[in-house]
């Protein structure tokens, strides 16, 4: 009897160690797996678009990019990456910033080819390493540290960010962040603009504390995707899964929202939520080089009777005040 006790102990203890090793394993698989880029360094020449605004910006701009990490004191936040145009080392200009919120466990480590095309267009682009943002407080903890750099006289970006014009952009779980972030954060004043893709539906949001679109007072281009990932078709958030950002939550949101400012929403046709971030690369970079930069060519993408989004097939579901 002993002896069976022993095998058995024996037999037991293999299994433990199996498990073990295998969590082991998985645990240090998933870490690597989070380290590594889901976007490859051009993904922006896969874009595909028959209007000449949306190609164009969807492509790279004209400014060379550097890139600086600085690790945060904050373990949530991990690090800081900030994007910058190279010629901003050498001369006394200062620069528009976009605030980037991440996507549900997603770091911007894993999405650096985006920072380096926005920035390319002659931005400061700034994110961070946290992978529940939803809460919006460590993309207003990122921003304040942006704004010390830019009264530290020893730092690289000292007087070189246009405190008037920082825009912020989320996408998923981070849109709903951006938007607490603009509207319960106290730095949320000082953002001049914001995009959302695929912002989390506010039923959704309320794991990370809600938020009330109609507390936006800055021109806001909202976004989703038509696929069943954004839109099941389901219409009772309490009893079913609406998907992540339906079109009701738009339209919710859109209506929400002052008329006074100006607001848009629109949906990429045929797109999945996990496409969002490249199919409305050309238009958010627009939306940001006319808020933030005063661009007219790029406002006519979206701006006016004749935008040019209002004949685009990429995109439908259309509404805007402007």
């Amino acid at each position: 009897m002993k002896k069976v006790l022993k095998i058995v102990g024996l037999v037991i203890l293999v299994i433990i160690i199996l498990i073990v090793l295998i969590v082991g394993f998985l645990l240090i698989k998933n870490y690597m797996d989070s380290q590594k880029p889901w976007l490859e360094k051009d993904y922006y020449t896969q874009f595909r678009s028959d209007s000449e605004l949306e190609k164009k910006y969807a492509g790279l701009g004209g400014y060379e990019v550097s890139n600086e990490t600085v690790k945060s004191e904050d373990k949530t936040i991990g690090n800081i990456r900030i994007w910058y145009p190279s010629e901003m080392k050498n001369n006394q200009d200062d620069y528009p910033m976009v605030v980037v919120v991440n996507g549900s466990n997603t770091a911007a480590l894993n999405y650096e080819a985006y920072f380096e095309r926005l920035a390319s267009w002659g931005f400061i682009v700034v994110g961070n390493d946290d992978r529940q943002s939803g809460i919006g407080i460590s993309t207003s903890q990122t921003l304040d540290y942006m704004l010390e750099q830019n009264q530290n006289s020893n730092s690289l970006f000292y007087e070189k960010i246009d405190t008037q014009n920082i825009g912020i952009a989320g996408y998923s779980q981070g849109g709903a962040g951006a938007i607490r972030a603009v509207t319960e954060c106290e730095n949320g004043s000082l953002y001049k603009t914001i995009f959302t893709g695929s912002a989390a539906h506010s039923y959704l949001a309320q794991m990370w504390g809600g938020y009330d679109a109609s507390k936006v007072s800055i021109p806001w281009f909202m976004t989703a995707a038509t696929g069943n990932s954004d839109d099941t078709g389901a219409t009772d958030a309490t009893k079913e899964w609406l998907g992540v950002a339906p079109l009701s939550s738009l339209i919710e949101n859109y209506n929400a929202m002052s008329d006074n400012v100006f607001k848009l929403r629109a949906r990429v046709a045929g797109a999945e939520h996990e496409e969002m971030q490249m199919k409305t690369d050309g238009y958010m970079t627009a939306w940001m080089l006319y808020q933030l930069q005063g661009d007219e060519e790029a406002g006519k993408a979206l701006i006016g009777e004749n935008a040019e989004i209002l004949n685009n097939a990429n995109w439908q579901d259309i509404e805007k005040n402007e």
